[in-house]
């Protein structure tokens, strides 16, 4: 007699897989999880900000010289901050940072009156990760080894020479009077030398140019931010204070006229 065929119990499910069956989980519910947590991340570092305020000064070395003989609107000007900035005690920007510009005016002295001007914005900062950033600053305190100044609004001006077109004057006005003594051997021709000495004098004067306003190589200013600077907290998180380009500064600079009219 053949053997009966084996029998199989049915076991019922139990009340977990019943309800795992009636609420099946959502397709990718995991990487979606995930995703939504690193954009929630990013968004949270994103907005976290650090405010350098109005009215810091960022001390700055020139890398390029500019002179009022040659600048242009539009020439580009290249800085490098000697200091570092510190926000609540953290460095926002260290030194070594670079800034950068544009020259907008560049009048050059006048024959007869009128001082030299150069007029700069600083529109760019690069931090030493490369991190770039908008910067709108005026420069102030401008150390140039000349008598360059700087007024409020950040023009440079160069200095003036009257004190050395009252010598010119002088000069021309004594020669001349030597000359006319000598040649009437009189008071008369003395005095006709002199106002020769001083026409000529004057002239020179009126032909030659006053100093020009110059930023040598290694000149020395402050930018002076004209409105708050947000940073990325997440993209300013320096350790060191940094360490700026070791540059010579520039010389001592007596004005000089030019003697040539042009």
């Amino acid at each position: 007699m053949p053997p009966a065929p084996p029998t199989t119990q049915a076991v019922a499910p139990s009340p977990a897989q019943n309800a795992s069956a009636q609420n099946p989980a959502p397709p990718n519910a995991t990487s979606n999880g995930a995703a939504a947590s690193t954009t929630l991340a990013a968004t949270s570092t994103g907005s976290a900000k650090i405010e350098v305020p109005t009215g810091t000064h960022i001390p700055l070395v020139l890398h390029n010289a500019i002179s009022t003989r040659s600048a242009r609107p539009g020439d580009p000007i290249y800085l490098e901050t000697l200091f570092p900035v510190m926000v609540d005690g953290h460095v926002a920007i260290p030194a070594g940072s670079y800034v950068s510009g544009e020259v907008t005016e560049s009048p050059r002295p006048g024959r007869v009156k009128g001082r030299a001007e150069l007029m700069i914005k600083l529109t760019t900062m690069i931090l030493p990760n490369a991190y770039e950033v908008n910067l709108n600053a005026s420069p102030s305190g401008a150390g140039t080894g000349g008598g360059e100044t700087t007024d409020k609004e950040g023009k440079i001006s160069g200095d003036t020479d009257k004190a050395s077109d009252a010598g010119t004057v002088m000069k021309t006005t004594v020669a001349g009077a030597g000359i006319g003594a000598i040649a009437s051997r009189s008071a008369s021709g003395a005095g006709i030398g002199a106002g020769i000495g001083a026409a000529a004098g004057l002239a020179a004067v009126l032909l030659s140019r006053g100093p020009e306003a110059e930023l040598p190589r290694g000149s020395t200013l402050e930018a002076v931010i004209d409105r708050p600077i947000y940073l990325d907290a997440d993209k300013v998180q320096f350790t060191s204070p940094g360490q700026a380009s070791t540059l010579a500064g520039p010389p001592n600079r007596e004005p000089q006229r030019n003697k040539v009219p042009f």
